[in-house]
């Protein structure tokens, strides 16, 4: 169980591989084309988690940044690892018979989403298990809480996001499988709501000699040298001793602008192949089945409201923390969600755009923006004992605000369990 764990649910290229062959299989294809799905699957997934790397890396030094301005830092006792140190096997546990709980709802019963971004599978267990935790849980009523809540998020959520999904791309082969849920649901509702279709993010007229900005990975380029300026100007530290500022910034943009073109490449190539395949699976095991993918996989339908909704949701969020700290709302001092702003945000700029073109995502984002502070606030409260410091740089999403709803039910079940 820990090999396959560790090995296959923890390893997405392999997981999406395996997929692939099972699909393929299940088609009666020849060995030949088993072989180069699987492998091409599995290579989709490893350049777009290259590109995502790249992308991280990027964007690490500036919110490294924001807690160096903060005064945060990662105390022991509240970040994965001691927690993971304490409880990985409980999270192991339920992740496992989660994903067994996860095949059932999608076999048996009307939601049908096969949950497949791999990280993603440990993660919630994890978020979960530790709202167990904070609820005075522990041995088996903790694995069984884990595995209950994880399923049925990885169940639900990616079926409530499909129609959004579906006008997004114009295709209904697969949904979104990632923690950007409810501030994707928040931005879409807002954006049909105060929109307007006639304008896209993607019909942005620019004059001839800026037209070059159309090309998504030069824009975001130029958006994280423009960061990384400003926060070298404000954190001097933030550049290594004898780098010029400047050079580190230009590199960055480099670096963010190539990570967005290898991203997106491997998003394609996943496409290509993972969602033939998994018809396979879903004619044979579970019909009618609806693949759940990370949130790159719909960056490439509107690549100018990823990086409308990025900054967007750093205006907005960064405004809201400084507010938030400057009053002590939470009694706990927030950073800006650099990586939440991007991804998390930047499929919800995209679900908006969907919904009500220009307007609709730039507004969506920053409703869903608002969300966002409010959930990491909340959740970094009520994570004091366990992951605080982890939510607080990774929360403001889904993982907030259904570990808030978890620490809920855990409490009234807790010290009866």
């Amino acid at each position: 169980m820990d090999f396959i764990i560790n090995n296959i649910f923890r390893n997405p290229p392999v997981l999406l591989g395996l997929i692939a062959a099972i699909g393929l299989i299940l088609q009666r294809k020849g060995t030949a084309e088993i072989v180069k799905g699987a492998l091409m699957a599995a290579f989709g997934m490893v350049i777009l988690n290259a590109g995502v790397g790249m992308l991280v890396g990027s964007i690490s030094p500036i919110n490294a940044a924001f807690q160096t301005l903060a005064g945060s830092g990662a105390a022991e006792g509240l970040n994965d690892i001691t927690f993971t140190a304490s409880y990985g096997g409980d999270i192991g546990l339920a992740m496992f018979f989660g994903l067994a709980l996860h095949l059932l709802i999608a076999r048996f019963t009307p939601i049908k989403t096969i949950f497949l971004t791999g990280h993603m599978l440990w993660w919630f267990p994890f978020i979960f298990v530790a709202a167990g935790v904070e609820g005075g849980m522990k041995g088996i009523p903790l694995i069984a809480f884990g595995a209950i809540t994880s399923a049925l998020y990885w169940s639900i959520m990616p079926w409530a996001l499909r129609k959004y999904v579906f006008a997004v791309t114009g295709d209904e082969s697969f949904t979104l499988g990632h923690p950007t849920g409810c501030l994707s649901l928040v931005s879409g509702f807002v954006a049909g709501k105060l929109g307007n279709k006639k304008k896209s993010t993607e019909d942005l007229n620019l004059p001839k000699g800026l037209s070059f900005f159309r090309e998504i990975s030069i824009t975001g380029g130029f958006v994280i040298f423009i960061m990384f300026v400003v926060v070298g100007l404000a954190v001097p530290s933030s550049v290594a001793e004898g780098e010029n500022f400047f050079m580190a910034a230009v590199t960055q943009g480099l670096n963010f602008g190539a990570g967005l073109i290898i991203m997106l490449q491997g998003v394609r190539m996943l496409i290509n192949q993972i969602v033939p395949a998994f018809k396979g699976i879903s004619e044979k095991l579970v019909p009618n089945a609806l693949p759940a993918f990370d949130c790159p996989i719909i960056f490439n339908y509107k690549p100018n409201a990823v990086l409308i909704g990025f900054v967007t949701a750093m205006i907005t969020s960064t405004v809201l923390v400084l507010i938030c700290n400057s009053l002590n709302v939470f009694n706990v001092m927030l950073i800006p969600l650099v990586i939440t702003s991007f991804f998390e945000c930047g499929a919800a700029a995209v679900i908006g755009e969907g919904q009500g073109g220009l307007r609709g995502s730039v507004i969506g984002t920053a409703v869903a923006a608002i969300l966002m502070v409010a959930l990491v606030g909340f959740s970094a409260v009520i994570y004091s004992g366990t992951i605080q410091n982890w939510m607080l740089i990774f929360g403001g999403n889904d993982l907030s605000l259904f570990g808030i709803i978890g620490k809920f039910i855990a409490s009234l079940f807790g010290g009866i369990l």
